[in-house]
């Protein structure tokens, strides 16, 4: 909506950290609406108590909010839908974790958005909650369908023309978006509640290695002492090179956790993703999730035709899908041990190592 102006600039490639980008909204165009009068110092007060909604009656040029209602929000962040004449919002909270987390979300979807290829929601502000925790405001978007319907495994030919929209527009943010920085992100962000580390590396093995492999594996160690998967995912990790043997490999940008729950379509039918957690890496490692996502045939065709398919993806599949593996047993314990286990045991009879 009108009202609905971007406060993100595009993050350039000296960006460091996510405050650089946040902005003020430009002066809204002469209106013969009549001012308003001034606030009391009571109302003021009131208002500075509550930042979202100072956000709203100020920057984001509501004269009244008419109503908010709960959206579920995920086992994180609470999430709300705020009604005003100047449209509606969406705000996600958390009373326990600062804006950082935040802060990197609204990095990825600004990156996303700026690609103006897929549709996500425009980020507007992020910011601190007086009691404690963090919000962000963002762009409403009215979901057509349930989420899911995006990559339901369906022969519905109306489901399965949706699902090639995703993948040919996923495809297109891939081959928009570039790094010249190499592999990494602006700043560090979440994947879920575990820690994303996105140090820029010139190398996309070194990077998956350290930064996704690695750590996952070192926090496994740290927090469940499991000295078995540690020690068998170190020799995978020394042993990988000839998964990659013959493809080229670019920094695209990336959402970084693409399941079910996190596309959905708007009214007019056109996919949506969100809750990202984005850096640029291998294209191919934004299919990680895909055991909780379904993407099917018509998906991965409609994408193959925009970016095609590089040689040995498909003996590189399941190493994309052990980073979330991994992350899931940090996550949420020892019940994905076994899955990224196997994977990790299948490798290295493969590479004999």
């Amino acid at each position: 909506m009108a009202a609905n102006v971007a406060l993100l600039s595009a993050p350039s490639p000296s960006t460091s950290t996510a405050s650089s980008i946040l902005r003020r909204r430009p002066p809204p165009r002469r209106s013969a609406r009549p001012r308003r009068a001034a606030s009391s110092p009571s109302v003021v007060a009131a208002m500075s108590d509550d930042p979202i909604k100072e956000w709203i009656l100020t920057e984001g040029k509501a004269t009244q909010i008419t109503g908010t209602s709960s959206i579920g929000g995920g086992c994180i962040n609470a999430a709300q839908r705020y009604d005003t004449d100047a449209g509606s919002f969406f705000v996600k909270t958390n009373r326990r974790i600062g804006p950082a987390m935040f802060e990197g979300e609204a990095l990825g979807l600004k990156a996303m958005y700026d690609t103006k290829s897929i549709r996500v929601p425009l980020p507007y502000k992020v910011g601190s909650l007086p009691t404690g925790g963090s919000f962000i405001i963002m762009e409403f978007i009215q979901f057509g369908r349930s989420r899911g319907d995006q990559v339901t495994l369906s022969r519905n030919p109306f489901r399965s023309k949706k699902k090639s929209a995703l993948g040919r527009k996923l495809a297109e943010m891939h081959k928009a978006a570039k790094s010249d920085k190499g592999y990494g992100f602006y700043v560090e962000n979440t994947i879920g509640s575990t820690p994303q580390i996105n140090t820029w590396t010139a190398d996309w093995i070194e990077f998956y290695s350290k930064h996704r492999l690695g750590y996952q594996l070192k926090l496994i160690s740290q927090r469940f002492g499991d000295s078995a998967i540690y020690e068998k995912g170190q020799r995978l990790i020394d042993n990988i090179h000839p998964l990659f043997e013959g493809a080229v490999i670019e920094p695209c940008l990336l959402h970084g956790d693409l399941w079910s729950g996190n596309i959905s379509s708007d009214t007019n039918g056109d996919p949506v993703i969100l809750d990202p957690a984005c850096y640029y890496g291998h294209n191919e490692a934004e299919f990680g999730m895909s055991w909780c996502a379904g993407f099917g045939g018509d998906f991965y065709s409609s994408y193959f035709e925009v970016m095609p398919k590089q040689p040995g993806f498909e003996k590189r599949r399941d190493l994309y899908l052990l980073y979330h593996y991994l992350n899931h047993y940090n996550l949420f314990g020892s019940g994905y041990r076994s899955s990224a286990m196997s994977i990790i045991e299948d490798y290295l009879r493969m590479l004999k190592a």
